[in-house]
């Protein structure tokens, strides 16, 4: 995991276009490092299969609201879809997909971004 200035990890989202053996060669990779003695970083990564997964996944509305959930904070899913000038139903499904993803988290009565840094990276 990445740090800020040498010291705090900051908190970090991978996006993966990469075929679902990646995952497993992620997996693989860190028992073996705990079976040597080594540590673990906490790693949160999202894998799709393809970039057309991703496409469809992360749509440029729901990046929008991921956007404004991150400059503003944690908004409830009304508040969110009047600043967002969306319906109400449309923004309501995209939060339950994005929750569903650990690209959002509920947080109080609404819901959050809880990264400070989304990387995405792109394989074949």
């Amino acid at each position: 995991m990445a740090r800020r200035g040498g010291e705090v990890p900051v908190r970090q989202l991978h996006l993966r276009v990469a075929p679902p053996r990646d995952a497993l060669d992620r997996f693989e990779a860190a028992w073996n490092r705990v079976a040597e003695g080594g540590v673990v970083a906490p790693l949160r990564v999202l894998t799709l299969r393809d970039l057309p997964l991703l496409l469809r996944t992360l749509t440029p509305a729901r990046w929008a609201l991921v956007e404004r959930l991150k400059k503003e904070g944690p908004l409830s899913v009304y508040q969110l879809a009047k600043r967002l000038e969306r319906d109400y139903k449309n923004v309501h499904t995209d939060v339950a997909q994005l929750l569903r993803l650990g690209v959002v988290e509920r947080q109080g009565d609404g819901v959050a971004v809880p990264w400070e840094l989304l990387r995405a990276e792109l394989g074949f």
